[in-house]
This record gives C-alpha cells, structure tokens and sequence, in this order.
C-alpha cells in the first residue's frame, strides 16, 4: 500500500500554541504526536465523541484522539442544518486580522461608518481596480474599507514595486488611485509592511484578488459591486446575534 505524507498541516504557517487547548492529556499528546512538526492553535474535543478539533490558522481539520485518522471538510450538524466548522474557521480569520494594527493598512473612512471590510488588492489587478473606482459609493453605502496588499506575482515584482511606491508616497491614497488608473507615480522605496501582508496571505489561504475578509471572519475570493456588497453587509448585520 502506497504511504500517505502527511503535508496538509506541515504547509501552514503558525505563530504559537493556544491555552485553549481542551483535550485530555493522552489524547492531545496523540494527536500532536501525529502532527509531527506542525504546531496546532487549539485542540478541542469536537461533537463527536472520540473525533478533536484542530485549529492551524484558519485551517480547521478533524482527528481521531489516538491521532491515526484525519479528515477536512465540513463537520455538519444535521438536526440543525449548520456548518460547525466555519464559525470555527471564522473565528480564526478574525484572531489573524486582529494582530494586523491599522496603521500597517491604508484605511479609507466614510463619514458615517457602518461596516468595516479588509481587502488584500494588487494594484495590477483588474477587478481589484474596479472595486477600487467605486470606492466613494463604498464610502457613501458607510462601508470602511481597509487595504493591504497582495501583490500576487510576488517580491520584486512589477506589481510589488508599484505597491510599495504607493505606501511610501506622501499621500498614499491619492498613490493609491492614480497607480490602479495606470498613471504614473514616483516609485520611491520605504520600510514598509508587503511582507507581513504576504505571509498573511498564505496563512489565510488567499489565492485571487481582490481577496476580502468581513467582519465576522468570512472571506470573499473576489469582487463585489458596491450595491451588492452594501445589501451584503446588511443582510449580514441583521443576521447577527443581539447582545
């Protein structure tokens, strides 16, 4: 029978063990002991009895408390119809996005904030310029938006050269626009924040642009009209938990 490596995990990018751990002392030192070198961010029992939780950023997968059997995919609860891994997953992103400070992002602020949106754009991308050109209905909807970059042909880069142009120019949102209108702009280089953007794109598992995470942690791989995404953030707020 042909080995199974196991990589999934070993790919991810993690800061550190949490204390959120709530496993028995046997079975999570089973399961760590399977994961080899891959440090998990929680291990937690799942509904299923014998069946634990692991979190990896905002990777979230399944193992059995002796650590042999793993599985992905969507744990779902059927009486209720729900997803119990995507709050999960969620609840990660948030976590991720919440070590960034804003000052390592270019924030655009509408009068009347209602919403907030991170958005990883490239400046090259064609969708992401299209958001970028409805940015004053965004801001009209009360919509925030936070960018970081994700340039995606990577470091050195045409595209990552034009982003750190735009970061470290005087008025970085003005950059900001004439670059994704393809004016030119005076490619000036900085101490500035690409490569913390990057590695959090690969722990978030982004892959298109323009690549945007909600408030609650849910992610959207593409653009979005502004009206759309207005009715979206709307709808999204109704639905949320009074406190």
């Amino acid at each position: 029978m042909k080995t199974i490596q196991f990589s999934i995990l070993a790919l991810l990018a993690v800061l550190a063990a949490s204390s959120l751990s709530a496993a028995p002392a046997g079975d999570e030192a089973a399961i760590r002991k399977a994961l080899g070198g891959v440090t998990p961010d929680s291990i937690q029992p799942s509904p299923v009895s014998g069946v634990y939780e692991v979190s990896v950023g905002p990777h979230v997968v399944y193992l059995t408390a002796d650590g042999r059997y793993m599985f992905q995919g969507e744990l779902i609860d059927m009486l209720k119809r729900e997803s119990l891994t995507e709050p999960r997953r969620r609840q990660m992103v948030k976590k991720i996005l919440a070590s960034v400070s804003e000052k390592d992002m270019i924030v655009y602020e509408p009068a009347k904030p209602r919403h907030t949106i991170t958005v990883f754009t490239d400046i090259d991308c064609g969708y992401c310029r299209k958001l970028h050109h409805e940015m004053q209905q965004y801001l009209n909807d009360g919509i925030r938006v936070r960018y970081m970059f994700f340039p995606r042909a990577g470091e050195g880069s045409t595209s990552w050269k034009k982003a750190e142009a735009v970061w470290c120019a005087k008025d970085r949102k003005a950059a900001m626009t004439a670059a994704k209108d393809s004016r030119a702009i005076e490619m000036k280089t900085c101490a500035n924040p690409l490569e913390e953007h990057m590695k959090l794109v690969n722990e978030l598992g982004a892959r298109g642009t323009p690549f945007i995470v909600f408030e609650d942690g849910e992610t959207q791989p593409g653009y979005l009209p502004a009206a759309q995404m207005a009715r979206k953030l709307d709808k999204m707020a109704a639905n949320q938990p009074r406190q």
